[in-house]
């Protein structure tokens, strides 16, 4: 009897100890209700206009005017078989895409060369970089048109190629900054542990520091696609008739007419940004970068 007393105390002492222990560990206090007030407001302000400029694409009325006068398609309709707006949002898409494409592949190499190579002045070519970022849009437009009517490549003024240039220069801050997150949080020593067992460079990058930086890298090129789908200030200087982005058609149509068309392309242009943003979360776990989730 003594014996099983004797069993069952040092139990009991360890079951005591470890409830002291479960008592003396700190508790995460959750947010304070202030905050996810705070918080919900500010979401719902951020949104709003968002959700302004779609149900002002549905209005029945002739006009933009909000609240809308009634729920019509009418003006989705006028936007599919638009000549002006359709044209330019297939045009800002195209111009889109291989600014994403040609931005994460020339600011993933420019990331890897910043933060792996040490030189004399790395601070001031990083600054270099991401110089667009701090430019006023107006400023870098026309320095580009002052450039292109006189620099040494003619012919560059007014043209689709032109305005690449402009978009590359202002997307590629966005994937340099994201990848080189991901690089500094990546251990180098894996890379090069690969190398030791006989990849090559490159067979090592895409097996080893690929799969790790994949979410910096999908981030990076998500914003370039949206940034250059949304520059408006390069498009002011840089369109002309035939090379028109959405926002710069959207800009002119607001100025001499007031119908809900515009209200409608910019309807498709949130339904496209919305859309690569689920795609993007379902195709990478976009988790991993910087904490955050799309899910």
């Amino acid at each position: 009897m003594s014996g099983a007393g004797a069993a069952i105390a040092p139990a009991g002492a360890a079951q005591r100890q470890r409830e002291r222990r479960s008592g003396d560990a700190p508790e995460v206090s959750p947010v304070p209700l202030i905050f996810r007030i705070v918080a919900m407001i500010s979401f719902i302000y951020l949104l709003l206009p968002a959700v302004i400029v779609v149900l002002a694409g549905l209005n029945s009325g002739n006009y933009l005017t909000f609240p809308p006068e009634g729920l019509s398609l009418k003006w989705i309709q006028a936007f599919l078989t638009s000549d002006i707006f359709l044209p330019a949002y297939l045009y800002s898409l195209r111009l889109g895409f291989v600014t994403m494409i040609i931005s994460t592949l020339l600011g993933t190499m420019t990331a890897i060369f910043l933060t792996r190579v040490s030189f004399p002045g790395r601070s001031v070519v990083r600054a270099f970089f991401l110089a667009p970022l701090l430019l006023p849009g107006l400023v870098l437009g026309l320095a580009l048109y002052v450039y292109y009517l006189n620099g040494p490549i003619p012919g560059l003024s007014r043209t689709f190629g032109g305005m690449l240039i402009g978009h590359i220069l202002v997307t590629m801050p966005f994937v340099i900054g994201t990848v080189s997150a991901a690089l500094y949080s990546f251990d180098i020593s894996l890379e090069e542990a690969a190398r030791s067992l006989g990849a090559g460079p490159l067979h090592a990058f895409m097996s080893v520091t690929f799969p790790n930086i994949k979410s910096g890298i999908t981030a990076g090129s998500l914003f370039a696609f949206i940034v250059s789908f949304g520059q408006f200030d390069l498009s002011l200087m840089l369109a002309t008739p035939n090379n028109t982005p959405l926002p710069f058609a959207m800009y002119s149509s607001l100025r001499y007419q007031f119908e809900p068309t515009s209200a409608a392309a910019g309807a498709f242009a949130i339904a496209l940004v919305v859309l690569s943003m689920v795609l993007t979360s379902r195709v990478t776990n976009l988790s991993k970068f910087g904490g955050i989730k799309f899910s």
